[in-house]
C-alpha cells in the first residue's frame, strides 16, 4: 500500500518536472530562433495602418463591463442548469428545492442589477 503511494507520488513528480522542462525548452528555443528587430516603430500603437493622433488609449464606460459580467453570470447559469435538467427525475424533491434556491439567488441578482440601472444602455 505504501509502495503504491510512493510510486504514484514519484510519477506525479516526474510528470510535473517533465512539464516544466518541456515549457522551459520551448521558451528557450523560441528565444533562440526568433527574429530580432529593434525598430522604434514597433513600439507605436497600430490602428489599421493609420498613424494615431493624440492618446491611443480609449476609456470605455463602466456600463459595458457591467453588462458583460451580467451576461456571463446568466450564461454560466445555463451551464449549471443542463446537468440538473438531465437528472431531474433522479434528484427528486431535494433537487427541485436546490434548483429553486439557485434560481431565487439569480433572480435576486437580476432584480438588484435592474434597480441599480445596470441593464439600461445609455
Amino acid at each position: 500500500m505504501i509502495a503504491l503511494a510512493i510510486q504514484n507520488a514519484t510519477l506525479a513528480v516526474v510528470a510535473l518536472l517533465t512539464g516544466v522542462a518541456l515549457v522551459a525548452i520551448a521558451l528557450w528555443l523560441a528565444g533562440l530562433i526568433s527574429p530580432r528587430s529593434f525598430n522604434p516603430q514597433k513600439g507605436e500603437a497600430y490602428e489599421c495602418g493609420i498613424p494615431t493622433r493624440g492618446e491611443s488609449m480609449a476609456q470605455f464606460k463602466v456600463g459595458y463591463y457591467l453588462f458583460a459580467i451580467l451576461f456571463l453570470m446568466f450564461d454560466v447559469e445555463t451551464v449549471f442548469l443542463y446537468p440538473w435538467a438531465v437528472r431531474v427525475q433522479e434528484l427528486g424533491t431535494q433537487g427541485l428545492l436546490s434548483i429553486a434556491v439557485f434560481f431565487g439567488i439569480l433572480v435576486l441578482g437580476l432584480v438588484y442589477a435592474w434597480r441599480k440601472g445596470a441593464l439600461e444602455w445609455k
